[in-house]
């Protein structure tokens, strides 16, 4: 009876531990949905974000950032190598002949070469002069020309990489490149640009049109690639607004890299406590408002933050 008693008991137990456990597993969210990310931020951080030009906003997208490192990392690649095009025209020598014809070799339409002592013509088009070399050198092998044969090949004249450059330069035209891309800055130096160029718009096929600013040291290292089109423009004319408790309120003309306290002091203002807005437009077409106390800037607690075309300023006191 006891034994009966006992069982009975345990039967009971075991069937509630059960029942529980199963509770909880329907109880227990879906761990896709944990891994999501918030989409809740705050209005305050956005604003301030967008004055001082914080970008973390675009790198919470980590394939955003990873395919940007990859593509930088790409372009500078190509600023050391060249890859042979139709137009360009290769010295192929055979060290160990004693021939006396001609080196000379043009890449013509279809990407060959005729090369009649490796069997006919030779596809060169996209490889760099140490591929051709190898490729040579095998054909020779394969049709037992030369068992030992020791080629050496070179670009004689450049002719399929081009780009063209227009505008406020002193030399415009068609320009070749000698590498599959080089910085921006690199042309420059050739083309000579005039005093009064400030901006550079480039037109890639495929891609949006950039335009750079030649006063941003950090565009002149911007990756140039063969078939851009290179403008040399002046800088149109921008402005900043300044108003409030200030000596000289009004329309002021921007000037890249001014600061909102350099702003200010070329307005006659700027007492320690003075506090102020700093408007801007966004994307959307709407204002961006933070309001900046400028003894924390000059006490180095936050960055003076730059000025951009467009903005607002109000001294408040």
């Amino acid at each position: 009876m006891k034994k009966a008693i006992l069982v009975g008991i345990f039967s009971s137990l075991a069937v509630a531990s059960f029942n529980c456990a199963a509770q909880t597993a329907s109880n227990t969210p879906n761990a896709k949905t944990l891994d999501k990310p918030s989409a809740v931020t705050s209005s305050r951080n956005d604003k301030t974000s967008s004055i001082n030009g914080d970008s973390s906003a675009g790198n919470a997208n980590g394939d955003s950032t990873s395919s940007s490192k990859k593509e930088a990392a790409d372009d500078s690649a190509l600023t050391e190598i060249y890859k042979i095009g139709v137009g360009d025209v290769l010295d192929i020598r055979l060290l160990n002949s004693p021939t006396n014809r001609s080196t000379l070799y043009s890449v013509v339409d279809g990407g060959l070469i005729d090369f009649p002592i490796a069997g006919g013509p030779i596809s060169v088009v996209g490889l760099t002069t140490k591929e051709i070399q190898a490729r040579i050198t095998s054909e020779l092998k394969r049709l037992a020309v030369e068992e030992r044969a020791q080629v050496a090949v070179a670009v004689r004249q450049y002719g399929s990489h081009n780009v063209v450059i227009t505008g406020l330069v002193g030399s415009p035209g068609t320009k070749t490149l000698r590498r599959e891309a080089v910085p921006l800055y690199v042309l420059l130096a050739e083309v000579q640009p005039r005093l009064d160029a400030g901006r550079v718009v480039i037109l890639r096929g495929g891609a949006s049109t950039q335009t750079l600013d030649l006063s941003d040291s950090a565009a002149l290292n911007f990756i140039v690639r063969p078939g851009d089109v290179i403008s040399l423009t002046a800088r149109p004319q921008e402005f900043y607004y300044i108003a409030g408790n200030i000596s000289y309120p009004g329309q002021k003309s921007f000037q890249p890299g001014i600061t909102l306290v350099q702003a200010i002091l070329a307005a006659g203002g700027l007492a320690r406590s003075n506090v102020v807005e700093l408007s801007r437009e966004g994307e959307n077409g709407r204002l961006t408002t933070t309001k900046i106390k400028v003894k924390e800037i000059k006490s180095g607690k936050i960055e003076d933050p730059k000025l951009q075309p467009g903005d607002r300023i109000a001294v408040l006191y």
